[in-house]
């Protein structure tokens, strides 16, 4: 998109938000809006910025793993409280003038590529690409104390939260038959043996084992629970953290970490945006290049896969900071070339 000759250059585009009357909307210009800021978002800022690429990242404040204590499994950062993690990453961020961190929701995008229109606060952010980095919203499970006990004693990552918990009494809710993982349950159980002996899988009402699964399961070492899940036993003193597991046959079940994958949606943001999605749910982007279906949307972290982890979705948003730059380097290259041939032949 041609810039005006009063459009603010590279570096100026980002310190123009700074400072300025709330009460004068004008576009701003970016080189990339980063929608999202937790470890994603915050990598691929880091990428861009030291790309000397004009950057905006978008921060509406909610985070996926606002209940969890601590991050693990994380080099040079395990058992980082996830506030300390942003606060670091923000800190060494602002060593760059060319990246500006705004707390901030964006409400709307349209456009295309180098005309995105990125809505937000009343403000019109124009950029050449965006970059989503939202995560996934997590369809709670529907059992009394789960809300609680969610990221301090229910988890869905073993690797994240397993090395605590080593050697108790784990459990495992079940999938329900038609949701899109379900045949990934025989794996995930086998992997949970790396950290206790003692797994127990379960289910809730309305989503019955078929008898074909509760015996594999069975055959790993696993105990099935055949009657459903009634409720949760938490300690009293401690709410966010379970003891057992009530059934709806009357009996209990000794449980200290519950692992559960309860279906996940996409932001409406996202969803507004017409991208491809595969068949979980997660959008479609670029094994390499990380793009989606439309030109000039990028996409990395939790929203584009079911392999969720912090230190996943930092290692994806430096790929696709790094292909956002290669991408509009490629177009610089490709617009000089062009302009060197109509001299010539216009010589």
């Amino acid at each position: 998109m041609p810039r005006s000759k009063d459009a603010p250059t590279r570096h100026e585009s980002a310190r123009s938000l700074c400072g300025r009357d709330r009460a004068t909307i004008i576009p701003v210009y970016f080189d990339v809006v980063i929608v999202g800021g937790g470890p994603s978002g915050l990598a691929a800022a880091l990428t861009l910025g030291r790309a000397r690429r004009a950057v905006l990242l978008c921060d509406a404040g909610e985070r996926r793993n606002q209940t969890a204590e601590h991050i693990y499994n994380f080099v040079t950062r395990d058992h980082t409280p996830p506030d300390e993690f942003r606060r670091v990453a923000r800190e060494q961020l602002a060593r760059y003038p060319n990246v500006l961190v705004r707390d901030v929701r964006v409400e709307a995008l349209d456009g295309e590529r180098d005309a995105f229109r990125v809505r937000v606060e009343q403000e019109d952010i124009i950029a050449k690409r965006v970059l989503l980095c939202t995560g996934m919203l997590d369809e709670p499970l529907l059992l009394e104390g789960a809300r609680e006990a969610w990221g301090r004693s229910i988890f869905q990552c073993p690797y994240c939260h397993g090395w605590e918990a080593q050697g108790r009494a784990w459990g495992y809710v079940a999938p329900a038959h038609d949701a899109p993982h379900a045949a990934m349950a025989p794996l995930f159980v086998q992997q949970l043996f790396a950290w206790t002996e003692h797994v127990t899988v379960f289910s809730q009402h309305g989503n019955p084992l078929s008898e074909e699964l509760a015996s594999q399961l069975e055959s790993l070492g696993a105990r099935v629970e055949r009657s459903p899940i009634e409720r949760l036993v938490v300690d009293p003193e401690r709410r966010t953290q379970i003891r057992a597991i009530a059934l709806a046959n009357g009996a209990t079940t000794p449980c200290d970490a519950l692992f559960a994958h309860p279906p996940q949606r996409q932001t409406p943001l996202v969803a507004s945006l017409g991208l491809a999605l595969d068949a979980d749910g997660y959008v479609t982007a670029d094994p390499m290049r990380r793009e989606t279906s439309r030109p000039g949307i990028f996409a990395s972290g939790d929203l584009s896969t079911r392999m969720q982890g912090a230190i996943f979705a930092a290692a994806s948003g430096a790929q696709a900071g790094a292909m956002i730059n290669l991408d509009l380097a490629q177009q610089r290259a490709m617009q000089r070339a062009s302009s060197r041939a109509r001299a010539e032949t216009s010589g």
